[in-house]
């Protein structure tokens, strides 16, 4: 038995990851001033000027403005505020969230949106199927599982702020709904960078959209859209292997430039994903490999915006 036992062993094969010397990557000195933005911790002085108004994420200390959260220093105006690296979403009327139903309530339905309390979106803010333009009845009260049930993911958009901080959500629009096939990415709501627009077709033939509560949806790049479904149709189609590898090959991207703090929009993943390809999808993950692939993403925005 010891003897198999040992057979086995060495016709296992097994992946091994020694130590080497990495080559030392030299930032370009436009590359160095982006990264050294204010960066202050709890405790710190931001300013000892009393002309500048006290915001978030800041307080008065002996006359002088002290952080109170570790994030950046923003200022409009004479306003400072304190934009902390790591939060919850606190959103905004207007902001395009990725969320997951997580209740069926009368009239309602609650939603886990990455904020501090749970988000709702109710019957009367959702396009009826076909796109009906009439008030709400019992019978569609009695039916709200058939358009949205627990489990299912939701793009949609802040209507309003209840003032205990709850988000009221909305869907009146065909690109907003039900998702259908693809993968779901959690990451800081503060690397979403705010853009006009949060739905992308990639070049490189897969969708996303980036939720500005930090949710990233990936899915296989849509053909026609039924308008008559009013959000509520998914396909369930086989998705194609060269598809699925390109969203793949895309969500290790995504973690990546998370991991190195990088804001996330369409140029900045699209330059990940074209610096990724001389390397399989599986070594994305790796940290020498993904330190470099970053490197190379973070030189090419530079570059692009100088």
């Amino acid at each position: 038995m010891r003897r198999l036992n040992l057979q086995k062993t060495e016709n296992m094969a097994a992946d091994m990851r020694l130590p080497t010397f990495r080559k030392q990557v030299t930032l370009s000195p436009s590359l160095s001033a982006l990264d050294g933005k204010d960066l202050v911790v709890p405790g710190d002085v931001i300013t000892s000027d009393t002309g500048f108004m006290r915001g978030h994420g800041t307080y008065m200390d002996e006359e002088k403005l002290t952080a109170s959260v570790a994030g950046e220093v923003e200022r409009v105006n004479k306003l400072i505020c304190v934009r902390p690296l790591r939060t919850r979403f606190n959103g905004e009327v207007g902001d395009v969230v990725v969320g997951r139903i997580t209740e069926v309530q009368q009239k309602r339905w609650k939603l886990e949106t990455n904020s501090r309390l749970d988000s709702v979106l109710l019957l009367s803010s959702v396009n009826l199927p076909g796109g009906e333009l009439r008030r709400r009845s019992a019978e569609d009260e009695l039916t709200m599982r058939d358009y949205l049930q627990e489990g299912d993911l939701i793009s949609a958009e802040v209507q309003s702020v209840f003032s205990d901080g709850a988000l009221s959500l909305h869907t009146r629009s065909l690109k907003y709904g039900k998702l259908g096939q693809g993968v779901l990415v959690q990451l800081s709501p503060s690397l979403i960078k705010r853009q006009k627009t949060h739905f992308h077709n990639l070049p490189c033939g897969a969708s996303i959209i980036l939720g500005n509560n930090g949710f990233v949806w990936l899915y296989p790049a849509p053909g026609q859209q039924d308008e008559e479904a009013g959000g509520y149709y998914t396909s369930l189609e086989p998705v194609s292997l060269s598809d699925r590898e390109v969203i793949s090959r895309l969500r290790n991207c995504l973690l990546a430039l998370g991991a190195h703090k990088v804001l996330l929009y369409d140029t900045s993943v699209l330059y990940c994903y074209e610096s990724s390809l001389p390397h399989q999808i599986k070594d994305i993950l790796k940290p020498e490999v993904m330190e470099e692939i970053v490197m190379v993403t973070r030189q090419k925005l530079v570059e692009q915006e100088g």
